[in-house]
């Protein structure tokens, strides 16, 4: 355990030894990372303690610096842990690097099925008592991490003083299926508002589809496809998305001494956006973060997207309509593209064909829950589904929702203190 100073706060990075399978606790174990924050001035003081379960999944908690965004809100009242939760950031990493310790696809698939919502919420409770003396926190879920609460909810509710939820109320009952019915129309409305604020981003999008059906380059052997161009769509979930892909789309062709060609500057952008290197669980767990009982998520988004015709560029192409982009899903094709994700793909097929997938939410415990719960729903998120949403905030009882088109997904990023500030008014009744 090692402490040190940013402006305004203290840090100390911890770590923690948790089971790999909390049904065999004397089993194998693995290292949990969880960085504290206390404002200056305050390390001594008996304060509350706020866990943070970042979104992904597979994304380790940000690496604030100082008491920059909601952090800075946040010491103000609580020693805050910001947790890297299992396989993610410094937390026994799981990767295409360390996974093939565990043995081949069969054993890493079996081993990834332990990093859920369930496990993570297993391992916050093995560490509460740790940090708090037994006492209660408060949780912040961030899109994903608002999963975990809700599973948290579920399954240890002694352990919480309150919850804070920001995009990410989950579906109860929802197949991955359903997630995706409803996600592709949204992703549809995203693309139309686009095009009408960037009209010019219509041809634009045609010609760069055309060519890179045409050439298919590769960039750092990452092969840029025509689906991987559209999953640029993702960007357009974050409130400064859409301008972020307009300047992308208008720095895609240079001219060279044979003939047009797309940048190295829009390839190597196009490769970043679509390279898991960084967040690999991402792409590996994504769907079965909605798994559920018998019934196999079977790559939910790859084949649900054949009932949106819209979406196929080929098609498109053949006449004059746009190339529609995509949005938050994972396809098999992710697995052949990506360096990353390569040696991972017979491991990404077992788990997509896993039937023994345990239940995440005990909507009995919820309907009696006694914790105050707020949570903030962005009225068109892309992410997360508001219509879905809404339903499990009436599943909840006393959750109390902040239903906002001010901010996008990234609300907690973009918003900062204000979200918090709001959701902390919500839970003691100060609204």
């Amino acid at each position: 355990m090692s402490s040190y100073r940013q402006p305004g706060v203290v840090l100390t990075d911890r770590r923690f030894t948790v089971p790999l399978d909390h049904t065999d606790p004397g089993g194998e174990q693995i290292e949990i990372f969880g960085r504290e924050a206390v404002a200056s001035g305050r390390a001594h003081d008996a304060l509350p303690w706020l866990v943070y379960l970042e979104g992904g999944p597979g994304f380790g908690a940000r690496r604030f610096v100082g008491t920059e965004a909601w952090l800075g809100r946040a010491v103000r009242e609580f020693r805050v842990l910001l947790l890297d939760q299992r396989g993610t950031g410094l937390s026994t990493p799981a990767n295409r690097q360390t996974l093939p310790l565990r043995g081949g696809p069969r054993e890493q698939a079996d081993y990834l099925a332990h990093f859920r919502s369930d496990s993570i919420v297993r391992d916050c409770e093995l560490i509460r008592p740790q940090l708090t003396g037994g006492a209660p926190w408060t949780v912040l879920g961030q899109s994903f991490g608002g999963f975990c609460a809700v599973r948290y909810l579920s399954t240890a509710p002694e352990g919480l003083t309150a919850v804070l939820i920001t995009g990410g109320l989950p579906s109860l009952d929802s197949h991955a299926d359903d997630v995706y019915r409803a996600a592709y129309p949204r992703i549809e409305r995203k693309v139309a508002a686009h095009y009408a604020r960037y009209p010019q981003d219509v041809e634009r999008a045609r010609d760069i589809a055309a060519h890179l059906f045409e050439h298919r380059p590769e960039s750092t052997g990452h092969r840029l496809t025509v689906e991987g161009f559209q999953s640029l769509g993702i960007m357009l979930g974050g409130g400064n998305g859409s301008h972020q892909l307009h300047y992308l789309l208008e720095n895609a062709f240079v001219r060279t001494p044979y003939g047009t060609e797309l940048s190295d500057t829009f390839q190597e952008a196009m490769r970043t956006a679509n390279s898991f290197a960084g967040h690999p669980l991402y792409a590996l767990l994504h769907e079965a973060i909605y798994g559920q009982g018998e019934r196999p998520t079977g790559w939910a988004a790859e084949r649900v997207r054949a009932e949106f015709p819209r979406f196929d560029a080929a098609e498109a192409l053949k006449g004059d309509g746009p190339v529609l982009f995509t949005g938050e899903s994972i396809h098999p094709w992710h697995f052949e593209v990506d360096p990353a994700l390569r040696p991972l793909r017979e491991t990404a097929e077992l788990l997509a064909a896993r039937t023994d997938w345990a239940p995440l939410y005990d909507a009995g415990r919820l309907a009696a829950n006694d914790v105050p719960v707020a949570a903030a729903v962005y009225h068109d998120d892309m992410y997360v589904d508001t219509e879905h949403a809404l339903r499990t905030a009436a599943a909840i009882r006393g959750l109390r929702t902040w239903v906002t088109d001010e901010f996008e997904h990234d609300g907690l990023r973009a918003g900062g203190p204000r979200v918090l500030d709001r959701l902390l008014a919500l839970v003691r009744d100060e609204i």
